[in-house]
């Protein structure tokens, strides 16, 4: 059945992304959806107390939700945000933000349109 994607935990790959201190899991939503919808499990690599670079994302839709631990985040014209396990945010399009700092078992779903898309530092 096209568009059809099966994930289960037991056979997740871990793999680099965006950021060197995470690891993400495909949830094969691209893959389903012909790269309209991605989805992402992102994991920790330990704790973290050291700031990201301040950046943005061309996309049309980004939300974040915290399955475990807790990250913290800067967002233009809104200030210091944490996100605790059962926390969501949306993310609009273009918003300046940076990761502050994260537990060491943190652990969120990033659902994103489209599933690829550029980031830029500021």
């Amino acid at each position: 059945m096209s568009g059809f994607v099966l994930s289960h935990e037991r056979d997740a790959v871990w793999d680099e992304g965006l950021r060197g201190y995470f690891a993400y899991r495909d949830l094969g939503v691209a893959e389903a959806t012909g790269g309209r919808v991605g989805a992402h499990v992102i994991r920790a690599r330990g704790a973290s107390e050291t700031a990201g670079e301040t950046h943005h994302h061309a996309l049309e839709f980004q939300l974040v939700y915290v399955l475990r631990g807790w990250v913290e985040f800067e967002y233009a014209d809104v200030g210091r945000v944490r996100l605790e396990a059962g926390s969501s945010v949306v993310q609009p399009p273009g918003i300046h933000h940076a990761e502050l700092a994260h537990s060491d078992d943190l652990e969120l779903l990033e659902i994103t349109l489209p599933a690829e898309f550029a980031t830029a530092t500021v």
